[in-house]
């Protein structure tokens, strides 16, 4: 696809029964703009990796340190391991390779069925240092991330195939970059960049994938704030230096707004995407949404492509789910206008 052409990104969960329903609903709106189509993350993957914590409290090595109920993120359930058992990667069941066998099939008939160019099926992958960060908080980051990355690398291995995108979904290292003072972004950001593309590497060779940096969407709600870009800015440069060749890096999806909040129009908020060197890969600009005017759409837009110096490819901060579907249906339109206008 010629780098001058915007195209529409869908990060991922949209508001539908199943997976067909949710592909309908994305192709109706949006078909011949995507490149990749997900397969909704319907059901109780609506609030990302929210059902995998939850099923974590029938996990026979792990006992609950903290209740919660996932009303926010200071609720979220913590967790540790039993006194005299191990975690390891072969026991956890992450669902990713059982939603991908479902969907699959939907998705290569329908491909059958349209008999002309189609979109990539895209999976959604978490990153291994969120799935720690998430399940034992700060602490088990380091001690835990090792288990999380091994069962990773197994469903990718499972689901893995010529018509397959994985994107890596990481907000934790967005917003840990974000809080970082400035003068240690560079190293912090370059530290998390490194255990991202690890776990690219645990894939196989020849995988492709994009990357969905985040600042949180629970409940339509962000976890980080950010004063300008220049923190994904910081994160996403240090991702695309290391990133491995023999795992082709297709886009970066970078968050311009927050949660509910639509994004600023100050051009200040995005002079730092001047400095972006993504070294082929697209860049994916999360600025749509359905609740800010389209000539501030059409503002902002402006403010990231001269930045850039190039279009710029379109989509909402993160996915569709946590919106109802005629608010989704919006924020797809939004995104088709800002498209083709």
């Amino acid at each position: 696809m010629a780098l001058n052409i915007r195209r529409a990104h869908l990060v991922g969960s949209l508001p539908a029964g199943d997976a067909a329903e949710a592909m309908r609903f994305a192709l109706d709106h949006l078909g011949p703009h995507l490149d990749h189509l997900p397969d909704g993350e319907t059901g109780e993957r609506r609030q990302w990796i929210m059902n995998v914590l939850d099923g974590f409290r029938r996990h026979p090595a792990l006992e609950t340190a903290r209740d919660g109920d996932f009303s926010g993120y200071d609720t979220v359930p913590r967790y540790r391991v039993r006194r005299g058992e191990r975690l390891y990667g072969a026991t956890l069941d992450l669902g990713i390779a059982a939603a991908a066998e479902v969907a699959l099939p939907i998705y290569r008939a329908a491909r059958e069925a349209a008999g002309k160019p189609f979109p990539t099926f895209q999976v959604g992958i978490p990153g291994s240092l969120d799935l720690a960060l998430f399940a034992f908080g700060p602490g088990g980051v380091l001690r835990y991330e090792k288990p999380f990355a091994e069962a990773l690398s197994a469903a990718m291995h499972q689901v893995a195939g010529a018509d397959v995108l994985f994107q890596m979904e990481i907000p934790a290292e967005l917003v840990l970059t974000a809080r970082t003072p400035k003068p240690a972004r560079k190293a912090i950001a370059g530290w998390l960049a490194s255990r991202v593309t690890a776990l690219a590497l645990g894939a196989p060779a020849g995988a492709r994938f994009g990357v969905h940096l985040c600042l949180g969407d629970l409940h339509h709600r962000a976890l980080g704030r950010m004063a300008d870009a220049e923190p994904l800015v910081r994160l996403a440069n240090a991702l695309t230096q290391r990133w491995p060749g023999t795992r082709p890096l297709q886009y970066v999806h970078v968050p311009l707004a927050a949660g509910a909040e639509p994004p600023v129009v100050d051009p200040a908020f995005y002079r730092p995407l001047s400095e972006l060197r993504l070294r082929g890969a697209r860049l994916v600009a999360g600025y749509a949404h359905e609740r800010q005017d389209l000539q501030a759409q059409l503002r902002i837009r402006g403010h990231v492509e001269e930045a850039v110096g190039a279009p710029a490819d379109v989509s909402t901060s993160c996915g569709l789910g946590r919106r109802d579907r005629a608010g989704a249906a919006a924020a797809m339109e939004r995104i088709k206008t800002l498209v083709e206008d």
